[in-house]
């Protein structure tokens, strides 16, 4: 650096002293058109130039350094996941309706409270059916001793075997006629059809009710929670029921593990895809239906492979993907080195490298942009 700077004063001074004079020759020379003088000074000029090009390539010019950050490369498992949005749900989220028409006349729950599958929630006036029953199971019982008497004084063979057949039927009939009557009896009364909690009551006691869009309540149960969604065709080898994914939570800001327990027969021919369900733990009863989820879903893992930064990568004019190593390592300081590599999936913010790199190497992750091969880089 000491010579060139010297070069460049020694340049510089000449320049400066025989500016005027050259200036003078050179225009006086251009003004009286002597071709032949012009072309030789063109020539001094030139032979001047190549002695400073000479000259400067004789020298030992520092090469130039750069300021990186690096990492070594180690086996690890890289495992890929297939991102995807979906909601949450429940298989046991019903509205209750009731089956028999009429006043509400017992409404044994309210919203919040948790309950038993077939817990009574609440009655509706049974119109006279009670009164019904009771007296059809008098005829029952009227029939079936008929019967059995009938059937006493046939076994010894005594009176027609027509009279024994008619007090069959009778009792049959009459026998089917409480069972028939007491099923409507049952439709008054208003069961829990599984263990859940009443989300909300949407009537009260005294109101006539019957089927309606809105029932009669909501009735939830949060510990059967799934996540539906659906994932490209191109899936279909890579997803069975077991496959563990994790499922984030935006609302909650917390991810839970779970697996994919359903895997849809059908492909939707509108967009070639296909759905999923995947079961989610909910030990504190945070989950809600229709919450949005994101699903993480391990698609590919390999064990023992090379991942870099994805953010490290370059590409060449031939369109090759590489990296800068840093090589001749020395304490802190190293040579760079061009890598070309072959890359595989990304996933996490790294990218598995299939060849070009090996254990151990030793890359480039901030200040990739300033570097060329050869440069000395100091870390």
């Amino acid at each position: 650096m000491k010579n060139l700077f010297l070069i460049a004063t020694f340049a510089l001074a000449v320049l400066s002293c025989g500016k005027k004079e050259d200036n003078t020759n050179i225009d006086s020379l251009i003004k009286s058109k002597n071709v032949v003088a012009l072309q030789a000074k063109k020539a001094l000029i030139q032979a001047d130039l190549a002695k400073i090009d000479d000259a400067l390539a004789t020298l030992d010019v520092k090469k130039d350094e750069a300021l990186v950050s690096v990492i070594e490369v180690k086996d690890t498992t890289f495992t890929h996941y297939l991102e995807v949005q979906g909601n949450v749900n429940t298989k046991e989220n019903i509205l209750v309706q009731p089956e028999f028409q009429g006043t509400l006349t017992a409404l044994n729950v309210k919203a919040g409270q948790s309950v038993s599958k077939g817990q009574v929630l609440g009655r509706v006036d049974d119109a006279g059916l009670s009164q019904q029953v009771a007296s059809l199971e008098n005829q029952y019982a009227l029939a079936k001793t008929t019967f059995e008497r009938q059937k006493n004084l046939w076994n010894q063979k005594i009176g027609s075997e027509m009279q024994f057949l008619q007090a069959q039927t009778q009792m049959i009939s009459a026998q089917r006629g409480v069972a028939q009557i007491k099923a409507q009896l049952a439709k008054t009364v208003i069961k829990a059809p599984f263990s859940g909690t009443i989300d909300e009551v949407f009537v009260e006691k005294g109101q006539v009710v019957g089927p309606s869009a809105l029932g009669l309540m909501r009735i939830v149960n949060l510990g059967n929670m799934y996540v539906s969604t659906t994932v490209p065709e191109t899936y279909i080898g890579k997803l069975k029921v077991g496959t563990e994914v994790e499922v984030f939570l935006t609302s909650l800001g917390k991810t839970y593990k779970g697996k994919v327990r359903q895997v849809a027969s059908f492909v939707n021919p509108t967009n070639r895809s296909f759905g999923i369900e995947v079961s989610v733990p909910n030990p504190e009863n945070l989950l809600r239906p229709n919450q949005v989820a994101k699903l993480k879903i391990t698609d590919y893992v390999s064990k023992n492979a090379i991942v870099v930064p994805t953010n490290v990568f370059q590409e060449d004019g031939k369109g090759d993907k590489f990296v800068f190593a840093a090589t001749q390592i020395n304490g802190k300081t190293g040579i760079a080195k061009k890598m070309i590599v072959t890359t595989g999936k990304s996933s996490d913010n790294v990218t598995e490298i299939l060849s070009g790199l090996t254990a151990k190497d030793v890359i480039v992750t901030e200040g990739v942009n300033t570097i060329s091969e050869g440069m000395k880089l100091n870390f």
